[in-house]
């Protein structure tokens, strides 16, 4: 089919008017002319345009679509059917390599100077650092701050039952390379926090993690822990520690760049959830525990802590607590 305008293959191949008119500057688009000096597009221009369309998608630049191009003109089916089209997606992939390597390194030194920036700033991270993600603009200090209007937990009951039973036959590994037994933690009050997870300055916190009620705040709930952590002692706890489903490794980066004083204890399997029926909730593919704080005494949970909000005060409620019930 002949007799096409410039508007015809441009609605048909997919493409502006100006980009043909730029392909005709660079050689690659030929139309015929007419006696009177227009231009004749024709089947095989659009089938021209539509290539030089794709193959810019594919990351090849305009100006080297002509071998892709020679080989339509000769006859064949497909415009990578020659040699040559080879040779130009080999170049292509060979500049996208290059490319990469060069964003890879400038990635790993941004994560270097990060980390480094994260562990400084572990304890008061400075309110004006930055980075953006795709899941949207995250502050690094918003790791240590709770956002505004977060929802509140409700009291669901599922931890009503938990008062008077025996902390399980559970042992679990600790980041300071000890193993605990739950079953035997000994006499005396020890305060046992449970997370869902803490965030990463490296990594992104799943998709709707500030909308789940309760989810938020781990990190900030460790930094409670770690201020008042001696005031907890002086009231009674003989010992404290944090609990996640997060493996040993990811809790002890945690633990060294927040300085914390206290050994985190990791429950890949929720094996903790299992033996108490502890509340759980699901994001991600993950199972998670809720947001809870177990006072065991002598082997037995004294006093539970649930719902909890917010969680960036809450070892202030559990050392108000402790205060208000000393030990007879």
């Amino acid at each position: 089919m002949s007799g096409m305008k410039i508007s015809d293959v441009a609605g048909r191949a997919g493409v502006t008017i100006k980009a043909i008119r730029y392909y005709e500057s660079l050689g690659l688009v030929t139309p015929r002319r007419l006696a009177n000096g227009y231009r004749d597009y024709d089947e095989h221009d659009v089938r021209v345009v539509a290539e030089i369309r794709a193959l810019s998608g594919l990351g090849i630049a305009v100006d080297r679509t002509r071998p892709f191009l020679d080989c339509l003109a000769s006859g064949r089916e497909h415009a990578d059917d020659c040699p040559a089209s080879l040779a130009g997606y080999r170049a292509a992939i060979d500049e996208l390599t290059e490319r990469i390597d060069a964003l890879s390194s400038r990635r790993r030194t941004l994560v270097a100077q990060l980390r480094e920036a994260a562990h400084r700033n572990g304890g008061t991270p400075p309110p004006d650092r930055t980075t953006q993600t795709h899941h949207g603009e995250h502050q690094m200090s918003d790791l240590y701050r709770l956002p505004e209007n977060l929802p509140v937990p409700q009291d669901d009951g599922a931890a009503d039952h938990l008062v008077g039973r025996s902390a399980p036959e559970l042992t679990l590994a600790g980041t300071d390379g000890k193993r605990v037994a739950l079953a035997a933690l000994g006499t005396g009050r020890t305060v046992l926090y449970l997370y869902p997870l803490t965030g990463h300055p490296e990594a992104d916190l799943p998709d709707g993690w500030d909308a789940i009620p309760g989810a938020r705040g781990c990190t900030t709930e460790a930094c409670d822990f770690r201020d008042h952590h001696q005031e907890l002692l002086d009231a009674g706890a003989r010992r404290v520690f944090g609990l996640s489903s997060q493996d040993t490794a990811y809790q002890r980066e945690l633990v060294e760049r927040l300085r914390l004083p206290f050994a985190m204890l990791s429950d890949t399997r929720l094996a903790l959830a299992a033996a108490l029926d502890l509340p759980t909730f699901e994001v991600d593919g993950m199972t998670l525990f809720k947001r809870i704080t177990l006072v065991v005494r002598d082997g037995v949970i004294e006093h539970v802590f649930y719902p909890i909000f917010p969680p960036n005060a809450h070892a202030g409620q559990v050392l108000a607590w402790l205060r208000e019930h000393p030990e007879n």
